[in-house]
């Protein structure tokens, strides 16, 4: 099974990038801290295609808080006769998981008519409201 959950942080504005066939694609990269030694960060490159790619680039910029799913994928290539290795995570899912106050400047998502993010929830009472 080839299954990868990250939660980090945008190190740069996502690219969205189009392929000649019409696809969309964007590469961005997360900075995830390491779990028991927080004071060591991992880089993560990371590619969403179509909708997911068209999705990531609107709502998510430098800083932004993310969840990706998806599933690792390894590649080579040759430059200047020297064979270089790339590790990716090729992204299924996305979600948010920053606070509101952390919005990239671009709109948030409850303020596209496309994709309601409050839809069918309902607000939590304050902790003092809370029967437990």
């Amino acid at each position: 099974m080839n299954k990868v959950i990250l939660l980090g942080r945008l190190t740069r504005d996502p690219e969205l990038r189009t392929t000649p066939s019409g696809v969309s694609v964007t590469s961005f990269s997360i900075a995830v801290s390491r779990r028991f030694q927080k004071d060591q960060t991992d880089f993560i490159n990371c590619v969403a295609w179509r909708q997911t790619a068209e999705f990531v680039s609107k709502y998510f910029s430098k800083g932004s808080m993310i969840s990706v799913v998806g599933s690792l994928q390894t590649g080579r290539y040759e430059k200047d006769g020297q064979t270089h290795y790339t590790t990716d995570v090729v992204v299924d899912e996305v979600y948010f998981t920053g606070s509101r106050n952390e919005s990239n400047g671009q709109g948030t998502a409850q303020e596209d008519s496309t994709f309601n993010i409050d839809e069918g929830f309902m607000p939590m009472p304050a902790d003092d409201d809370l029967p437990f």
